[in-house]
């Protein structure tokens, strides 16, 4: 059963709110409810009190107290409901890691640890609900160690939630198209004329564009956008339908200018056509799919490291049969914040032409940071203009302080760039000197208010943390002021309403944590490495890759930074791409 949108209907959410009052839950949790759980939330959870755990932050022991407050002494641990529940909660779980697939054994041993008595009924009860799939997952064969007399391994048994497996399904069937249908978009002497002249690395990129269904660019971000628009111009004079999407309407302003070349540049989200109404369980429906595909013959999108798996499916099902799509991004980049690892497993199937860019020149300290960075080295730079400067902090209170001292007095004072050009970065998403902490303590400082309107005062920055139809996620906007129709908000592609009912997918936005802060560039970043922060290269080489101009450190994690840049990679993610792509 699919959970629907939520309603504006207030004898709904009253109703909620009593259910969650009588049973001694949280009023904060009602919006958060309502959302996922749609118009008749509480009749849902009435029928099956578990269900609460479809609720993003809720933990299994919420629930269970939640059920012994709604059931009494009927609530049991070995109630069929509850099973199902912890099932999918566990696949919601991984998803939330990066993972699309589980293995059977590892859901049966955690069912185990929260005393279900039953734990293979759990699954298969899951599975009835048809919101967790069964998937198969053969293993590798290595031909070179095959052994004739050996036994070959047993297909592993892994279960995936449904949303995830067939969005896996679609990404690959579409890769899979447009590699089939990808005839090249030029003859052999216009490609040979148009890549006169350019080093061996740019040739091999446009010549694969241009004869390639699907193509990836691997360098630093900037010669990977570089590179993107001069293949975009030159398609685009030769009269073929070109655009350039970026992850948000703000990226996208970054390359209008090159734009005059006679391609569109465009924020993804914007490029699919959002419909206005949101899609079910939080999602949004875009008008360009499958039924009415995008009139392009070459898409590009140099920043394409965010795309999860439902994106990159949504993606794909909008280019037409002979489209040719190119997605870039920096080696080893941060995976997406969403379940997948696209371009990892893209180019792990090798089905796909992968083309290394090299540095078009030594760039100034930032470059030289950030490419330091992702070779696993922390180093420091030489900067005379103070494009990097290193602010120590000993504890958490002081980390706040010094973050919100560089965006309110120091970076507007000393290098002339307006508060709002300056981007707080936070490497922790919570905790004392996590993304929240900073964000309260910037409101505090810079538009200081009651939070009048669903926690937020005109003037307030803001970011997209869930899918939005008015705006992509880690979109930012300023509040301009609101009403009975929603919170009104100034967003780089326009202004937009965002109702009430979907207030509660906007956060503060004057800090954001690196999931959200990527793929849109700042004049200048303040990122903040709180001492408690979970680090990985991936992480750090994002966080201080999105400065243009001007980037601050504030340290607080001492030698686990550098420690960190070093040794840790992003942890693996369990997917089924890269084998799908291929069969």
């Amino acid at each position: 059963m699919t959970d629907s949108p939520a309603s504006t209907d207030p004898t709904s959410g009253e109703d909620l709110a009593g259910l969650f009052a009588a049973t001694g839950v949280p009023a904060s949790f009602t919006a958060r409810a309502a959302a996922r759980l749609g118009p008749d939330a509480a009749a849902r959870l009435r029928a099956d009190p578990w269900r609460l755990l479809r609720v993003p932050g809720v933990t299994p022991a919420q629930a269970d107290h939640f059920a012994r407050g709604h059931l009494g002494e009927e609530a049991r641990p070995d109630d069929p409901r509850r099973g199902r529940a912890l099932v999918e909660h566990l696949m919601a779980e991984a998803a939330r890691q990066g993972h699309t697939v589980t293995p059977v054994a590892d859901v049966l041993a955690a069912l185990e640890r929260m005393k279900v008595a039953d734990p293979r009924r759990a699954v298969e009860d899951a599975l009835d609900e048809a919101e967790v799939l069964a998937l198969t997952e053969e293993p590798e064969f290595d031909e070179a160690a095959f052994d004739e007399d050996a036994e070959l391994p047993e297909p592993e048994e892994t279960l995936g939630l449904a949303r995830w497996a067939m969005a896996e399904e679609t990404a690959a069937e579409g890769f899979q198209r447009l590699t089939a249908t990808g005839a090249p978009l030029l003859d052999d002497d216009t490609i040979r004329a148009l890549r006169a002249g350019l080093p061996e690395d740019r040739s091999l990129a446009l010549t694969a564009t241009l004869r390639t269904g699907v193509t990836m660019l691997r360098g630093a971000p900037a010669d990977v956008t570089a590179t993107a628009l001069a293949i975009a111009g030159a398609a685009a004079g030769q009269e073929l339908r070109v655009a350039v999407a970026a992850p948000t309407a703000r990226a996208a302003a970054a390359l209008a200018p090159a734009a005059d070349a006679g391609f569109a540049a465009a924020g993804l989200h914007d490029l699919l056509e959002p419909l206005p109404e949101a899609a079910p369980a939080g999602g949004v429906a875009f008008a360009r799919g499958e039924q009415r595909p995008l009139e392009l013959d070459l898409l590009i999108l140099p920043d394409a490291a965010g795309l999860d798996v439902e994106l990159a499916a949504v993606l794909v099902e909008a280019c037409a049969d002979g489209t040719h799509l190119v997605l870039g991004a920096a080696p080893g980049a941060l995976p997406p914040a969403g379940p997948g690892a696209v371009l990892h497993d893209l180019e792990a199937s090798e089905t796909v032409p992968v083309v290394e860019l090299d540095p078009a020149g030594p760039g100034g300290p930032l470059a030289g940071l950030a490419a330091a960075v992702r070779g696993g080295e922390l180093i420091a730079v030489d900067a005379p203009d103070r494009e990097v400067v290193i602010v120590p902090a000993a504890s958490p209170a002081e980390t706040v302080h010094r973050a919100v001292q560089l965006v309110a007095d120091s970076i507007p004072r000393a290098l002339g760039i307006a508060v709002e050009d300056v981007q707080v970065i936070a490497l922790a998403a919570g905790g004392e000197a996590g993304a929240g902490a900073l964000n309260a303590a910037l409101k505090e400082r810079l538009n200081p208010g009651s939070g009048a309107f669903g926690g937020f005062d005109a003037g307030d920055r803001v970011v997209v943390a869930a899918p939005l139809p008015q705006a992509a996620v880690g979109e930012t906007g300023t509040v301009a002021g609101a009403g009975p129709e929603g919170l009104r908000v100034t967003f780089a592609g326009g202004a937009a309403t965002v109702p009430p009912a979907a207030v509660p997918r906007l956060r503060h936005g004057w800090a954001l944590p690196v999931s959200l802060g990527r793929g849109t560039p700042r004049p200048a970043v303040v990122a903040v490495v709180a001492g408690d922060a979970a680090l990985s290269r991936p992480l750090v080489a994002a966080a201080f890759g999105l400065a243009r101009r001007h980037l601050s450190v504030v340290q607080a994690a001492g030698p686990a930074l550098a420690r960190a840049v070093r040794e840790t990679e992003a942890p693996a993610r369990r997917t089924r791409l890269a084998r799908l792509v291929v069969q």
